[in-house]
Parts: C-alpha cells; structure tokens; sequence
C-alpha cells in the first residue's frame, strides 16, 4: 500500500504532522538519495551533504509514520510493515553511502549493493548451504529437540523427584558454551549434518523444557480446584486446564528455538562438516577474505531465522487467540 492511499486509512493525533506530509518526505528522500548515488564517485563534501539531507528527509518520514493511529485493521496492519520497512531501506541506503563515499576496503565492510550481486551470482551455493544447515540439521534438531523437551516436562510435571532433580540440571546445561559442545558432537556422530543436529536437540531442549513446565503450573490453584470439583481427572485436567495455560509458555520457547537452533548449526560447522553449509561457507570464505560471501550468508540466515520466527508467531496467533497478550495485539 503506497503511503498516499495509506494516509486516508490514517488518523494522526494532536502533537503529528498532517499525513499529507507523508509522500512529500517520501519524494524527498527519494531524490537526496538519488542525489548521492550520483555524487558517490566524486565524494567530498557533496556526498555528506546529500547523505545528510537523506538521513534528515528519510528520518521525519519514518517519525511520521510511527505517530499515526490507525482506524482500522487492514491500516495497522500496513503501517506496522511500512514502518520497519523505511527504516531498514533507510539504514541500507546510508550504508551504501558511506561505504561508497568514504572508500571503505570491500575486504572490510562491503556495500549493500556488493553483497546483493554476490547472492544473485552465487543463489547455488546459497541454496545448497541452505539445505544443508537449515533443511537437514535446523530441522531435524529442532524438532526432535523442542519434542523431546515438551514431553519430558509432561514427565517431570508428574514427578516431584524429576522436577527437583532434572531441572537444575538443565539450567546447568544451558549455560554450557556451544564452543565446547560442538566438537564433542562432531566426534560423536561424524562430520555430517547429523552432529549438528545434535548440538540443536541440546540447545533447543531445555528452554523447551523450561518453559513447559512454568506453563504447565500456569494456572492458578482457583481453576485447579475447580476442576477437581467437577471430578475431573489428571489427564482432563491436562486438556482442559493446563495445556491451555501452557501454549504461551511453549510458543515462547518454540520463538526463542527457531532462531537458537540456526545459531547453533552454524557455529557447529566450524568445527567439521562437509564442504557445504552456511557455517562451513562462512568459515571458508572469510579465510579468502571474500566477505561480500560472507555477508550473503549472514544475510541468508537473517532471513531464514527471521521468517521461521513469523511462522512460529503467526501460529501462535491462531492457537492462542483467546490470550489477552493477542487480542489487545
């Protein structure tokens, strides 16, 4: 949605600009910012100048649209995805300018525009380090991880001994550098993407764990007691009550492990894998002092990690829609 048929959707309050305002700083970041990409081979003053005057247009812009108030769905909904998306092309564009205009090495910060070449030149190997890490080891690790720590919390909800005993471990393990994991899992399970599948599972499982059972005692004693009026048993009580109460907590966990779970694949291919993944590319690549690559796997799993993180939420918007936290959402 362009932002002048977003601006009648909108309702700017007291102390906000007029939102007609809003394609006028549009036009005008726009052209400072076609300014210094003509000025960047000359550099000098002109381009600070341009850069400067971008940064001021583009900044009253994204001022400006956060000030608004929507009246209506489908206008949030826009204008919270317009929002990051000004400021985002607005960091990249000033990236690119002061990259450009004050000569920065490639080999030490390449530019916006570099690093978008590198990726179409290079979308093979992308795809490939993509279903190596991600397809084979992220998902492997991260289901098995995340369901093994959701049913071993049904079981430690059930054992006081468990409970008392297991848990302080996990929080042990969890503080357990991945560095040190890695390489044991490489030993472990070969060089493939089944060792980092493993080093996932521990990363992912105990924050499932964790938040399982916090979720699990969730409800309050009120409700259980209710429920124990009404005869009902532990595994109705389970369903009914505790569960429900519990989605938030495992949505939460399952968020924290789908960016957790990339990070940890990654590191783990430092350590040994074949010559494939982001990890091993990474690794590979900076040693050429190729970082143009580098940046495109960075912001590959950016990506990835970011998208799994939507996918989780927006699941988490549809299974706990009656939650207070979504409905004022």
């Amino acid at each position: 949605m362009s932002p002048a048929r977003l601006a009648p959707a909108l309702r700017s309050d007291s102390k906000a600009p007029p939102t007609g305002r809003i394609g006028a700083l549009a036009l005008l970041a726009g052209l400072f910012a076609v300014a210094a990409l003509v000025l960047l081979p000359d550099g000098g003053w002109l381009i600070v100048l341009a850069s400067l005057a971008f940064w001021i247009s583009a900044s009253a812009l994204t001022a400006t649209l956060a000030r608004l108030e929507p009246t209506s769905p489908a206008a949030r909904r826009a204008l919270s995805l317009l929002i990051p998306l000004v400021f985002g092309l607005t960091l990249l564009l000033l990236w690119e300018f002061a990259v450009r205009g004050l000569a920065v090495p490639s080999v030490l910060l390449p530019p916006p525009s570099a690093i978008a070449a590198t990726i179409a030149a290079s979308t093979h190997l992308l795809w490939a380090d993509f279903v190596q890490t991600f397809l084979k080891a992220v998902l492997a690790g991260y289901v098995l991880g995340c369901g093994a720590g959701f049913l071993t919390a049904l079981l430690v909800d059930r054992s006081p001994v468990l409970k008392r005993g297991l848990l302080p471990i996990g929080n042990l393990v969890s503080a357990l550098p991945i560095v040190g994991v890695a390489p044991i899992m490489v030993m472990w399970f070969g060089f493939d993407w089944p060792s980092k599948a493993a080093v996932v599972i521990v990363m992912t499982f105990f924050p499932m764990l964790v938040n399982t059972v916090a979720g699990l005692n969730a409800s309050s004693a009120m409700e259980r007691d209710l429920m124990r009026t009404y005869a009902a048993s532990h595994g109705q009580t389970l369903m009914k009550l505790r569960l429900p109460a519990a989605l938030p907590f495992v949505f939460n966990a399952l968020k924290i492990n789908a960016t957790l779970a990339l990070i940890g694949a990654i590191v783990a291919e430092f350590f040994g894998t074949p010559i494939v993944g982001m990890g091993f590319r990474i690794s590979a690549e900076i040693g050429r002092m190729n970082t143009a690559m580098v940046w495109s796997e960075i912001a590959m799993a950016a990506l990835v990690g970011s998208l799994s993180y939507g996918l989780v939420a927006l699941i988490e918007r549809r299974a706990t829609f009656w939650h207070p936290s979504i409905r004022k959402g």
